[in-house]
Formats: C-alpha cells, sequence, structure tokens
C-alpha cells in the first residue's frame, strides 16, 4: 500500500530560506514553506475476516499437509476488497528495523516463495470456474437458449482423440445450469467447439467473453505486482509453438485447461461481477484518504470498468446454475448453511507428476450478493475435497458472528 500510495502518504518537506553572516549564524528568515502532513489511508479491508480467513486457511492446509493458497474475498457491490490471503506468508515487521539475514536467506530459500504474493502476482490454470463466464456467452451469443440441453455420456470423439467427462458414464441429458451445477464438461465442449453439426462459440468467442470478464488484462488494483494472466490465441500458439491451432486446444479452453492462465484476483473479481448481474468493478483495498486528524478528505468511489457484459436475464440462469451446485451439484456441502450461498468448484491441471489445483468460488446472500470468494489451494487434489471445506467454515462465520451476520441484524431491525 505504501508503495502504490506513496504520493498521498509522503506529503511534502518543509522549505526555508535563511540569511546568514559571514560565520554561518542565522541572521534572519527570507521565507518559509511549512511541512505538509501526508494523508491517510482508511483500508476496505475486514480486520477481523481477513484474520479469521487466514486461521481457516491455515488449519485446513496443516491437515492436508500443503502450505500455498490464495483467498480473496471481494464486495460485489462496489470492488472493495474485503480480505486478500496468499499463503504461505511472513511478518513483514521483520523489515522494519533491517531484517537479518539469516531471516531473509529462509524466505529466499523456502521453495513455497512466501514472498511472493500469489494473489495478485500468480497466474494459474483457471479449471472449471471458467465455465459460468463461457456459459453466459453462449446464452448471449444465441449459440444455446436456457433449455438447450446435450447428451453426457462420458465424453465426446474426434477422430482418434477422446475428451471425456469427469463422470465415468456422463451425466446424461444436460442442460446448462446442470452443466454448471455438475460441472459436465461434454456440454462445454459443446458449446466451445462444437460439435458434429452444433456450432460452438469458437476460438474466437471463448477469447472475447474471457477479455470482457477481465482475462488477459490487469485489473488496475491498487497493489504493485499485479499480473494479466494469459488468454491464448491461434496467433500466438503459430508464433510461439509453431502449431496450429486444433478443436482440442478450443475443448480444453472451454474447460479451463490448455494455455488459459488467470490470477487469483481476477477469478475474484469475474465472480462479483457474476455475482452482482454483470458489472466488472476495478478492484481497490484503499476506501477513504483521510487527513492528518483522520477527517475524510476523499472517498474511493467505485470505478467501473465493464458493465452490462450479457444481459440481465441471462446472467440470472448463470447464477441459478451456480446455485444448483450447491443444492445439489458439487459443491452440495455448502447447503446446510444458514443463507443460501452460490458456487462453483473448480480442478485444475497443470502438471503430470503433482496433484491438481483446487478452486472454489462463490457468493452470497444468493439473492442479494455483499460478498463474493475466490479460493486456491495449489496441489489440493480438487475444489469439492480442499477448497470448498474453507469456503463453508469462511461463509459459516461470517454470516455467524462477522460482519453479514451483523448486517442481517441490522436489516431485520430496519424492517
Amino acid at each position: 500500500m505504501e508503495h502504490s500510495w506513496e504520493k498521498e502518504l509522503k506529503g511534502s518537506p518543509g522549505r526555508k530560506n535563511i540569511e546568514v553572516d559571514a560565520l554561518g549564524r542565522q541572521k534572519k528568515i527570507i521565507n518559509e514553506n511549512p511541512a505538509q502532513d501526508g494523508y491517510n489511508l482508511q483500508l476496505s479491508l475486514d480486520y477481523q475476516l481477513q484474520k479469521k480467513i487466514e486461521e481457516i486457511a491455515i488449519k485446513n492446509l496443516e491437515i492436508a499437509k500443503l502450505r500455498r493458497a490464495s483467498i480473496i474475498a471481494i464486495d460485489p457491490r462496489n470492488g472493495e476488497i474485503l480480505a486478500l490471503v496468499s499463503l504461505p506468508a511472513y511478518n513483514n515487521n521483520l523489515f522494519a528495523q533491517g531484517i537479518s539475514q539469516a531471516d531473509y536467506s529462509s524466505f529466499a530459500n523456502d521453495p513455497d516463495r512466501p514472498l511472493f504474493n500469489r494473489s495478485v502476482s500468480g497466474e494459474f490454470p483457471s479449471g472449471s470456474t471458467i465455465k459460468p463466464i463461457f456459459s453466459a456467452g453462449a446464452l448471449q451469443e444465441g449459440i444455446i437458449t436456457p433449455v438447450t440441453s446435450f447428451l453426457s455420456n462420458g465424453g465426446i470423439r474426434i477422430g482418434q482423440w477422446f475428451f471425456p467427462d469427469w463422470r465415468s458414464g456422463g451425466h446424461g441429458q444436460t442442460d446448462v445450469r446442470k452443466a454448471i451445477a455438475e460441472s459436465v464438461n461434454t456440454f462445454f465442449y459443446y458449446i466451445g467447439g462444437g460439435y458434429g453439426d452444433f456450432r460452438g462459440l469458437g476460438l474466437d468467442g471463448l477469447v472475447k467473453y474471457a477479455e470482457l470478464f477481465g482475462l488477459g488484462e490487469t485489473s488496475g488494483i491498487d497493489l504493485p505486482g499485479e499480473r494479466s494472466g494469459f488468454v491464448p490465441t491461434e496467433e500466438w500458439k503459430k508464433e510461439v509453438k509453431n502449431e496450429p491451432w486444433y478443436i482440442g486446444d478450443t475443448y480444453h479452453f472451454a474447460i479451463g485447461q490448455g494455455d488459459v492462465l488467470v490470477t487469483p484476483l481476477q477469478v475474484a473479481n469475474y465472480t462479483a461481477a457474476l455475482a452482482n448481474g454483470g458489472t466488472l468493478y476495478k478492484p481497490h483495498v484503499v476506501a477513504k484518504i483521510l487527513g492528518s486528524d483522520n477527517q475524510v478528505i476523499r472517498k474511493i468511489e467505485p470505478e467501473i470498468i465493464r458493465q452490462e457484459i450479457v444481459d440481465e436475464d441471462y446472467m440470472r440462469v448463470v447464477q441459478e446454475g451456480m446455485r444448483q451446485a450447491v443444492t445439489s451439484g458439487s459443491a452440495r456441502s455448502l447447503a446446510a448453511l444458514p443463507v443460501e450461498i452460490a458456487g462453483k468448484t473448480g480442478t485444475a491441471q497443470w502438471s503430470s507428476t503433482k496433484e491438481p489445483h483446487a478452486w472454489f468460488i462463490g457468493f452470497a446472500p444468493f439473492d442479494n450478493p455483499e460478498i463474493a470468494l475466490a479460493i486456491l489451494v495449489e496441489e489440493g487434489t480438487g475444489g469439492d475435497i480442499m477448497a470448498t471445506p474453507i469456503a463453508k467454515d469462511i461463509f459459516s462465520w461470517y454470516f455467524s458472528e462477522g460482519d453479514g451476520f451483523k448486517e442481517g441484524n441490522q436489516n431485520q431491525a430496519i424492517q
């Protein structure tokens, strides 16, 4: 924060012109400009939520003998970051008076890179968390309607290549809500690359909606080191890999695999856009600029990057699919919570020798979202295995003891 807001924080030094005699003794002040205090910053972070997320994440990671995770909570109504956790972390007070060589070496030589802010700078395959975006795009482009369905019987075959569903034998007849809820790959092969006589979005359509929801570009968050992720194109593959773009590349892109890369921040931000009906805000950590006596100098107003990405009715269908993921799909362990939650799990292959990354995205309350979550556990095997339990603990605390609980009580009092 100090790096990004240096101009506001540092103020300006004073200046004094002094007349002195031949011995250097002050005779009189010719002119003087007094020093100006810098401003203070009030952050949007919910301190108790930040602490609780760290506690929940560390507990779950220790049980699984894992260390690397990113968790971001964002307010979908304005883009304010409520919590931003990158693990493993470090005590930044060690740097305040000059860190010892031993401490610095322990950080620098740690293979899990605690000095690396993976939430903002890490780039990962999205897994199935990208599927709601492409569902929205297919609806908007008229590729499908809310009742269009395809038969999932285990996957599809193109020549010698087979593209599987994650469930052996498939999921049966599947419409878009069920496809999101159960993460049915076959449905997304169809709407992504097409199959037989059915025309999908194609590579250009996938790129269009990935970019509309903020992938492939930085969001402009007020933190340094943000990366843009990567959205693959036919031209890029030809230039970098000297290979043509195959239909299999399109299928992999449509389910969040292949060459597409996202940051946890981007995923949190498009989750917020899914929650609020299609407005992509510029995420920010500073809420207010305060004077030296903490009076409000300026409130940081919400800044819209893009809005009305998809028609409201189509966004509602996607939201209903994410809600169905909780009531009967891959995130149904959240169904018992006292607030209605919408979500989507993801499992992202990234190595032939290591476990996949585990993702969860979601928002709540379903009909009036005030918090959106993006959770990534590196090498967490599957979204339902590692990421969803963390989400369950976070939502449970937030709506029973945290600000969600307090806001709910306030609303009841007003009513």
